[in-house]
């Protein structure tokens, strides 16, 4: 190829690529101060998004967009996750969710100690028995068709669910402060199974209230090791915050380490200034644990 033909040709390239039209975008976001949630350090760039997907975060200064929104001077986030969330039930009066997702909220977590589901005749009475300024059909009877019932409804956020112990417990043996049998074990080990089948992302507990407080430790590593069958996770409100925190902390170690099971410890704290200084040690608990290969987190109040 001669001389002249590559200059033509070049020519006739840059026409097209200078005639081709801008990336388009369904929105594009531009001049935010993004923070991707990787870690990474924030940068001042621009976020196109197609439908419900990013499709790309950069400099798209040549693209753009449906809808256009200027964030100069603004935060732009990946959403927020309401990791301990009782939305449970003002979603059902709210569906668009306006209490959290004007703070960035897209994801409610449900589940600590109880959820909704699974329920017995006389668990979904006492719940429909139980509403105050926020009335509705309790038209399910396991935490699955809980979930089903909000998708339908429809809500703004993204929702999830632990299975909460407490609740499990309930329905099969009420508010009895007893061992289960080996029936009743069966029976509360087949509804987390259910409930795992159906969507719950783990097992919780929420050991200083009953009835969660009633199930001993063998009782929830024999739940959790139906969780972890599931990939699920376990959350625990744990037994004692105060002068038997330590002891607290090695239940849900022993737990995590038994049924094999990633665990978290939620509100991590020790309650009242004479309790203070166990803190230091729990948490060296957790780090020991950690260090043995045991995946044990916690979270704290953001207050």
């Amino acid at each position: 190829m001669n001389r002249s033909s590559i200059l033509l040709l070049l020519f006739i390239l840059n026409i097209i690529f200078s005639c081709s039209s801008p990336e388009t975008y369904d929105i594009l976001v531009k001049n935010g101060y993004i923070l991707d949630g990787s870690g990474s350090k924030a940068f001042i760039g621009d976020v196109g998004i197609n439908a419900d997907t990013i499709a790309a975060m950069g400099d798209l200064k040549a693209a753009k967009g449906d809808l256009e929104i200027d964030a100069t001077g603004l935060t732009v986030a990946p959403g927020f996750i309401n990791m301990l969330s009782w939305a449970n039930v003002s979603l059902i009066e709210d569906g668009r969710s306006q209490g959290d997702i004007r703070q960035g909220v897209t994801l409610e977590v449900m589940g600590e100690g109880r959820s909704m589901g699974p329920l017995n005749e006389k668990m979904a009475r006492e719940m429909k028995e139980g509403q105050q300024s926020i009335t509705y059909d309790v038209s399910w009877n396991t935490l699955g068709g809980y979930l089903k019932f909000m998708e339908e409804k429809g809500v703004s956020t993204n929702i999830a669910s632990f299975v909460g112990n407490g609740t499990v417990r309930e329905y099969v043996m009420g508010y009895e402060n007893r061992m289960p049998t080996e029936e009743e074990l069966a029976k509360m080990e087949f509804l987390v199974e259910q409930a795992m089948e159906e969507g719950a992302v783990g097992l919780s507990t929420s050991l200083i209230y009953v009835p969660s407080g009633h199930a001993q430790t063998q009782e929830i590593i024999a739940l959790a090791k139906v969780a972890s069958e599931y990939n699920g996770m376990y959350i625990s409100h744990i037994r004692d915050e105060e002068g038997k925190l330590l002891d607290a902390v090695q239940e849900l170690i022993t737990i995590a380490e038994e049924a094999s099971i990633p665990a978290e410890i939620y509100h991590f704290k020790a309650s009242g200034t004479a309790n203070w200084h166990l803190l230091d040690s729990a948490i060296q608990m957790v780090n020991n644990a950690r260090s043995k290969g045991l995946s044990i987190t916690t979270d704290m109040y953001m207050y």
